[in-house]
């Protein structure tokens, strides 16, 4: 519901973040400058070491320092992901409302523990899946919700690079395959129902740096999922492939190509009962591009505002991402095809409310 015309603007939320990292320091960003919040502050033991905030007297050590400071409206988590727990609880306990980094926690139990402080304290909460807010996914999904691609026959995701210094508390699995996880199903419009899983070691590390998936969504559609640690350079696909044709998406530059089936005709009386496809006409659509980060920061401030719908990933939707991931890994460890159950009829934190995309990729491995 928009205000009157003499309703006073509303004030800015005070927003912070916990962790300076590698993604820390782009929340920082984006929390000083887009506009959309006031900054309360940062958190990180190691100081601004990337020069991310520009008043050096809101880097604090620790989160009590920062709650003593000003407690903050919100606050995005955004350290490794064994810490995601504890930081989270310390907020939540003070009332802050909170946005997790994906994945969620480390396992599905500590997820849940997350889950049970963000219910209990009464305040919102999302998950940081910032590739639901890629512009050419968002576009991907709606031509493919909407009938373009028609029957849709299988998800195809790639991420693929080199090993990024800054990881040291997880493997491949659920630092980046948590991305996938989630999108198959998203895009896919089903719930992940069987996969079976690959993994490789190759840099001397406890954890797994390549990770290849294969598996079922409800209705039928087939996905698969393919990413490392290992390849000289970056890739970042997505490809729908369905009755009509494929749509694929480059999360890199944020482009969407449709490629349309062309028709193919025989003269062979024997062969004109056998149909197939050829390439047919390819169109690359002209997207508007916002920073993922902005989008998300805006969806989550929706949320906190308690506006209708607001374009978050909901707690859940990251719990069920971190049981993917704990399926991918035992299934790999297991040589065997892991079933999955999906999720339906989850009651949303009390605060937040839900989002129609609840469920959506969502499993419990069993």
């Amino acid at each position: 519901m928009s205000a009157s015309a003499d309703s006073p603007p509303t004030a800015p939320l005070r927003g912070a973040v916990v962790g300076l990292g590698m993604m820390g320091r782009h929340h920082a960003r984006i929390l000083q400058t887009s506009g959309v919040t006031t900054f309360a502050g940062a958190v990180d033991p190691e100081g601004d070491r990337h020069g991310a905030v520009t008043d050096p007297e809101k880097v604090f050590p620790t989160i009590r320092l920062l709650l003593e400071h000003g407690r903050p409206d919100l606050a995005i988590v955004a350290v490794p992901t064994e810490e995601h727990l504890a930081a989270a609880l310390e907020l939540v306990a003070a009332g802050v409302h909170v946005l997790v980094e994906k994945p969620l926690a480390e396992t599905p139990e500590l997820a849940r523990q997350l889950i049970d402080a963000v219910r209990a304290a009464g305040v919102h909460g999302a998950v940081g899946h910032v590739e639901r807010c890629n512009p050419a996914l968002i576009e991907l999904r709606r031509r493919t919700l909407g009938g373009q691609l028609g029957q849709v026959f299988h998800v195809a995701t790639e991420r693929l690079g080199p090993f990024p210094a800054r990881i040291r508390d997880v493997g491949v699995v659920k630092d980046l395959a948590t991305h996938d996880l989630d999108l198959v199903g998203w895009l896919g419009g089903g719930g992940v129902v069987t996969l079976s899983a690959q993994t490789q070691h190759r840099m001397n590390r406890p954890h797994e740096d390549l990770v290849n998936v294969v598996g079922r969504l409800e209705g039928g559609t087939t996905f698969t999922t393919m990413v490392d640690w290992l390849s000289p350079t970056k890739v970042r696909q997505t490809r729908v492939l369905g009755e009509k044709g494929m749509l694929v998406a480059d999360t890199l530059t944020a482009d969407l190509t449709f490629y349309a089936n062309g028709e193919v005709t025989s003269e062979w009386d024997s062969m004109r009962s056998l149909r197939g496809v050829s390439e047919g006409d390819v169109t690359r659509y002209a997207l508007s591009r916002r920073e993922p980060l902005l989008v998300e920061l805006e969806g989550f401030v929706a949320l906190v505002r308690g506006e209708d719908d607001p374009q978050v990933v909901t707690l859940e939707e990251g719990l069920a991402a971190v049981d993917l991931a704990d399926a991918v890994l035992r299934s790999a460890q297991s040589q065997e095809t892991v079933h999955v159950l999906p999720r339906r009829g989850i009651p949303p934190t009390p605060a937040t409310g839900g989002s129609d995309a609840a469920g959506d990729a969502a499993g419990v491995a069993r």
